[in-house]
């Protein structure tokens, strides 16, 4: 676990990170969403970073370590998909330049706060 923070750091990110931490990050992410995220949207883009960094670790991982955090992982994913819409990417693209995951491409479905604010005009695809 250590080698995919020690690798993903020397790409850039910018700290060594656990896969148990980024984990908890994005429960923590996910079950904002589904609460209603009202922070602004670049906090929204920052946030999200964490499910990119789980997806450029999977390679790294080894096979024990993903059978340890895949089902994990994937109950996430499904909440989040819940608690979101596709939007193509229109919402936050307004703001920053998207990332390559699907969870880039999703919108919150409850918007409240500054969240809401900023992506107020955005239509939905789904």
């Amino acid at each position: 676990m250590a080698r995919a923070g020690e690798v993903l750091y020397a790409r850039g990110w910018r700290q060594t990170f656990t896969v148990r931490t980024i984990v908890n990050q994005w429960a923590w992410l996910v079950t904002e969403v589904e609460r209603g995220y009202d922070d602004m949207v670049e906090e929204y883009a920052n946030d999200l970073s964490c499910r990119d960094w789980l997806a450029q670790a999977w390679p790294i991982l080894t096979q024990p370590v993903r059978e340890v955090w895949h089902a994990k992982i994937q109950r996430l994913d499904e909440r989040f998909r819940a608690a979101t819409v596709d939007d193509g990417g229109k919402a936050i693209s307004g703001y920053i330049a998207l990332g390559e995951g699907w969870w880039w491409r999703r919108r919150p479905r409850k918007l409240i706060g500054s969240l809401a604010r900023d992506l107020a005009d955005v239509p939905d695809e789904e």
